[in-house]
């Protein structure tokens, strides 16, 4: 979450200038000002054998069981990144019933693409597996992500290849989320994410509008209008408009006031002012349909 909040700071109330103020990084900040008796945490879950192949569970305090699942993938352009930034999002989603995953994966340079998704579905099996174990109920899971945590849960969800790989199906999720996800990309721009994606040649199988299909699960996506990193009448309106074509349940929602950063933000209780994401998350998981 490098640059956290460089943009937009005379949007945002009084908390973004104890931020701005902070000596801190804002993300320590959010978190310090997130409260911890709402949930309880278990941390550093392996699911493979490498250091970065860890997740922690947020059990809501009173949760019963059978609870809905969310496996949340954080952005920082496959190369930045830690679980440990988001006791917010893992606390925003156990205030309200829902058991949160927040997984860690492998970041380049240590690996490229395909290999960052291969973890991600690992995370999504081994939650399958044992989420019962935290009062979730893998029949109710969704999977959400923020930037490029969005297109990890939109490849996961579109690509079946993936999740087949670790012995599931896109039909084994209820639906997914993405905030402010890359999910058209090529050419790509950013220097920073080209040797990720084997620039010059990157793959067009690497793109998540390239994987829609009829029997794809539900999506709620949301997006910053005035984001410029990652387009949104592109990426977010441009694969609604695709998974409406094949007749997929999609919602696509748009908000002035976050930035692409502060999107996942207004998910901390300091920020959600900005925009109804939070709610609109929950409702989406209250109420979307079994298929």
């Amino acid at each position: 979450m490098a640059g956290f909040f460089r943009k937009g700071l005379g949007l945002m109330p009084g908390a973004l200038l104890m931020l701005a103020l902070s000596a801190c990084s804002p993300v320590k900040v959010l978190n310090a000002l997130t409260p911890s008796q709402t949930y309880d945490k278990t941390t550093g879950i392996a699911y493979g054998d490498d250091p970065r192949q860890k997740l922690d569970v947020y059990v809501p305090r009173h949760a019963l069981a059978g609870a809905p699942v969310v496996v949340f993938f954080y952005g920082g352009s496959w190369n930045s990144g830690s679980r440990d930034d988001y006791i917010f999002v893992g606390e925003a989603l156990a205030s309200r019933g829902i058991v949160a995953v927040v997984a860690d994966y492998r970041l380049y340079p240590q690996v490229r693409y395909p290999l960052f998704l291969e973890d991600s579905a690992r995370a999504v099996a081994w939650t399958r597996t044992h989420i019962r174990e935290f009062s979730g109920n893998a029949q109710r899971m969704y999977l959400m992500g923020h930037s490029s945590g969005g297109y990890n849960a939109a490849m996961l969800a579109l690509d079946a290849n993936l999740l087949g790989a670790v012995g599931m199906s896109p039909k084994d999720l209820r639906g997914w989320i993405g905030l402010a996800g890359p999910y058209d990309f090529l050419p790509i721009e950013n220097p920073d994410v080209r040797p990720v994606f084997f620039w010059p040649l990157s793959p067009p199988q690497s793109q998540p509008i390239n994987h829609v299909s009829r029997g794809a699960p539900p999506a709620l996506l949301i997006a910053a209008s005035r984001d410029d990193l990652v387009d949104p009448a592109r990426n977010t309106a441009g694969l609604a408009r695709k998974m409406r074509e094949v007749g997929v349940s999609v919602q696509d929602l748009y908000y002035s006031r976050p930035s692409h950063i502060t999107l996942v933000a207004t998910l901390s209780r300091p920020l959600r002012g900005l925009a109804p994401v939070l709610d609109q998350v929950v409702g989406f998981i209250e109420h979307t349909p079994i298929q």
